[in-house]
């Protein structure tokens, strides 16, 4: 992998760009992404957490860790939502490299559980996570897969 894993907690200063970033990439409010970020920043609890990708100063991949991912599932916390790699980006290891830094990182603040709602199947599974059940996505018609990873550091 080429880019930076940037932890936003370190960085405040990518606040805007980074939330604008999450926005465009999911179409959830910018405000719902600023909030939750400047959340992370205070630095009050290891969740809500948010990580970017940096490469040539633009943001190319990233992730969160929040508390629900718009899930009917309120037991399975935390959630590592919003998952995302640049096209241009794919198919060089970013996501496993972030994945297994959002694990360490969160281990590091004592979460050694995380879970994760997706519609992929077997790309999670690459990187240590394991199928756990269906979970509704709110407004969403079919349910989701629910995944869990538990990290020994």
């Amino acid at each position: 992998m080429s880019g930076t894993i940037v932890n936003l907690r370190e960085y405040p200063e990518l606040l805007n760009r980074a939330a604008a970033w999450f926005h465009e990439k999911w179409g959830i409010p910018l405000d719902t992404y600023r909030e939750s970020m400047e959340e992370c920043i205070q630095r009050k609890d290891p969740v809500p957490q948010w990580y970017a990708v940096t490469e040539g100063g633009a943001i190319v991949g990233g992730l969160g860790v929040i508390e629900n991912d718009f899930h009917d599932r309120m037991d399975l916390t935390p959630n590592v939502c919003a998952v995302y790699v640049a096209e241009s980006c794919r198919c060089q290891g970013i996501a496993g490299v972030l994945l297994n830094h959002v694990c360490e990182d969160m281990a590091g603040m004592g979460v050694d559980t995380l879970y994760l709602l997706t519609d992929h199947t077997s790309f999670y599974e690459r990187y240590g996570w394991q199928f756990l059940c269906m979970a509704q996505g709110d407004g969403e018609d079919e349910p989701s897969r629910m995944y869990v990873h538990h990290w020994n550091a």
